[in-house]
This record gives structure tokens, sequence and C-alpha cells, in this order.
């Protein structure tokens, strides 16, 4: 027999009063009074104990609320985008829907069975980030590979802003070479503005320092150190260094596991000039305080280098100088013909191109041979015995031989 029959009976059988019985029970007398009241209205049956979960919860989560939860984790892991609860909360308040807590969302995800534990996952809490303090203060560099439906390999080249995780470029090619990272760096320094300084790892197109041999620089070494650009290189067997553009691969291979498969090179890189607006603009990112890349990038003023010159169109061409010791560029509409002199001639070289300002290097040593202000009234830029000093670029130019 239950407490609260033994209480109505002591009252109604044995005839204690209320106060006696709320006495030897231990209770309150106002519930001596609902246990008889109920027992009045229904019986024995009606003194069973009830439920206190209230009849209604305040903070119930709608029903549509947690359905769209539930469809958003399924189509952003579907689309092989981040879908975790902060993620899926930022989408909510973007659709104008009030976000519950990333706790309750969990719950729904693990209620529906979405979510599948991680429990030796590394904790977040370990990890000790290193990031640049402005905008184009470093760019980090790297490529990867990706095959093409027939399996047909490709190389995927990436720049990335240290600070904000702006993806800057992402171009696919067959294979990447060093010509290759220097156009793409100088298309996007174009748009972007020059950066401070570069990290990358230390593969062949971004240094020759461990290619062996006699040394000298390469096309993308040359052409940071005629832009007074700061190169870094991560240390050998240590991706660590590079550890956000590493990670970014993975969330890139990710997105891509999820579409077609590209039939053809243009295919690609339209699917990869797609998957760039949404990593910009439409994925947030927990380094960020949840912000997008575009609105970390566009926050703070940009950092530049300490004396090359910003603005204008910075283009780089390879070249081989002729027999005569000359090479030819277009300008204006018109080929121009430069002198460098008969003792370099065959010599790889290096153009570096600014409006009418032109840096020569020699590619196989980094040399600069020549730096010039072209004169559009002239065909052919004679060698001159010494070039005068340019005080808005901040370098003396070099003595050249006759």
């Amino acid at each position: 027999m239950s407490k609260q029959k033994v209480i109505v009976l002591s009252v109604t059988e044995q005839g204690l009063s209320i106060s006696e019985a709320a006495r030897r029970y231990g209770v309150s007398r106002r519930w001596v009074h609902v246990l008889i009241r109920r027992y009045r209205d229904g019986g024995t049956a009606a003194l069973t104990p009830r439920s206190r979960r209230p009849h209604n919860n305040a903070h119930r989560i709608p029903p549509p609320t947690a359905d769209r939860i539930r469809s958003l984790r399924r189509d952003l892991t579907a689309a092989g985008l981040d879908a975790g609860p902060v993620t899926i909360a930022w989408h909510l308040a973007r659709e104008g829907i009030t976000a519950p807590s990333t706790s309750t969302i969990r719950r729904i995800l693990h209620a529906a069975g979405l979510i599948t534990p991680a429990p030796r996952k590394r904790p977040k809490s370990s990890l000790h980030r290193f990031e640049a303090a402005q905008p184009n203060e470093t760019w980090q560099s790297d490529f990867t590979h990706w095959p093409l439906a027939d399996g047909t390999d490709t190389e995927i080249l990436n720049f990335l802003d240290d600070h904000s995780r702006y993806l800057l470029a992402c171009t696919a090619y067959r294979p990447v070479t060093g010509t290759a990272v220097s156009e793409t760096f100088l298309k996007t320094a174009n748009q972007y503005g020059l950066p401070a300084s570069t990290l990358t790892d230390n593969g062949l197109v971004y240094t020759s320092r461990f290619a062996g041999g006699k040394g000298g620089r390469n096309s993308f070494e040359n052409l940071l150190h005629a832009l007074k650009i700061t190169q870094k290189n991560g240390s050998p067997g240590h991706p660590q260094t590079q550890g956000k553009i590493e990670r970014f691969h993975q969330t890139l291979k990710k997105w891509l596991s999820g579409q077609p498969r590209a039939e053809t090179l243009q295919d690609l890189n339209a699917q990869l000039e797609k998957f760039r607006h949404i990593y910009n603009h439409e994925r947030p990112h927990r380094a960020l305080d949840r912000k997008t890349p575009v609105q970390a990038y566009n926050a703070t003023v940009k950092a530049v280098p300490l004396t090359a010159r910003q603005g204008g169109h910075w283009r780089v061409r390879v070249d081989r100088i002729d027999t005569t010791g000359k090479v030819s560029l277009r300008y204006a509409g018109r080929l121009r013909h430069i002198g460098l002199g008969r003792a370099y001639a065959g010599k790889h070289i290096l153009m570096l191109i600014h409006e009418q300002d032109i840096v020569i290097t020699e590619t196989a040593t980094g040399e600069i041979l020549r730096e010039l202000t072209l004169d559009p009234s002239r065909d052919y830029q004679p060698r001159q015995k010494k070039t005068p000093r340019s005080e808005d670029r901040g370098v003396t130019y070099v003595a050249t031989h006759p």
C-alpha cells in the first residue's frame, strides 16, 4: 500500500485529524487536504503518484526548427561542408530562424542518429594556433592532387591569407609549374595587393634551396626578391608550419568528393571557383569567431611590403636572351626590344613588369641584369652605362656593362 493511501485511510477510517495525520507521516497539512480531495473525487485509483512533468514547456524547440536542424545537417554533410552545431546555428540565424543553443542542437542531432561520437579526437584546447595580425601579412601557398573522371591527375594550386583564411586563388593545372606559381601569384596580387610575406613548403616550384647543384633562385624566388616580399619556408619534414593550408586541403577534397567528378580541367576549375565563393562567403570559420573569411579579410587594414610599389598591374614573363643580346616585349600594341648585352646571349631570364617599369633577372642565379623605365617613344631600349636612381621605388639601380 502506498503512503498516500495510508494517509487517506488514517483520516477516513481511523479518525485522525488533518493535523495529526500530517504530523505522524511527516507531510504538510496542505498535502493531506489534496489527497483527501483526490480520494473523494476518484477513489483509491486517484491516489496513484502522478508525473511532475509540466503540461507545457516554454523552452521546447518548435518542430519546424528541429526539422530544419536535421535537414541542414544532412544537406551540409552531403555537400562536403562543415555541419557542426555551431555552423548549423549560423545557418539558422542567416535564414531568420531563432537558433537554440548549440548543446540543444547537438542533442537533436544525437537523438536523430546524425552524430558519430569521436572520443579519441584531439581536443581543440590542446592546439596552439599562430596567425598573422593583418590581412596580406602572410600568404600561405601549396598544391594538392585531384583526379579527373578518367583518372587523369591534376594539381590544384592554392593561395590562402594566413590572417583571415580568405581563399585568394584556387586553380587546377596539369601540372603546377614554377611559371604557373609566379603567374598565379601576380594575378592574385593584381586583385588583392601585394603581401608582405609568403609561407610555403620547400617544393621546387617555390624554392631551389634544396635542389642541389650550383644553387640560385628559381622564378618564384626571383619574383619575391624583386618585389621586396619576404619569403618564408617551413622546415623540411614539418608540415605543421603550413598547418592552415594543409587543413584547408582536407576541406577542399571533402567538398569535391560530394560533387560529380569533373570531366576536364576546365570543368574542375569551374567547380573550384564555385567552392571558392562558398568557402569565402558562406562558410563561417571557428577560428574566426564564426565570421566568414571575407568578413575577416575586409575587417582591418591590409599589410604591405616595406618597399615594394603597390597598385597598378604586375605581370611576369619568362624568356631567353637572343644571340644579339636582346629580349622583346609588347607594350602599347608595339613590339619593343630591350638591350642586355651579347655577354648574356642564350641565358634564361625572368621579366617583372609593372606598367612601364621593368626588372630583368637571370633565372639560374637570380642576378638582376637590368632595371629600366620603358620609353614609349622608342622601339629599342638601349643599354646605358648607368641607370638613374629611382626614388619612388626605393632602390638604387645597378651599374651596367657597355
